[in-house]
């Protein structure tokens, strides 16, 4: 998964974005699982998972896998000097986000 994101408001970069769920009338091909892993989760992390499941309906492969994803997406970019920074639609405040 890489998400979109707008490098300014002239100027919109689309990084392949995902949707949550196949198109009306389309039905998803199952890929093969390239790799498995077991994972033991810290109590906080299983009920983010749990939340994250009932808001999205996504799987818990679904959700691993986006979540693999977007961390090297993520992780990436901070490598090449970006900074991630979060905006409220409704305020404009801005707020920067540091992974530590």
């Amino acid at each position: 998964m890489q998400p979109t994101f707008q490098t300014s408001a002239s100027d919109p970069e689309e990084v392949n974005a995902l949707a949550a769920s196949p198109a009306a009338g389309h039905t998803a091909r199952p890929q093969a699982a390239s790799e498995r892993i077991t994972v033991a989760l810290i109590p906080a992390a299983a009920d983010h998972l749990r939340r994250l499941q009932q808001r999205t309906n996504l799987s818990k492969t679904d959700l691993a896998n986006r979540a693999i994803t977007s961390y090297e997406f993520l992780n990436a970019q901070f490598q090449e000097g970006h900074e991630l920074i979060i905006r409220d639609g409704r305020t404009g405040k801005t707020e920067l986000v540091r992974f530590l």
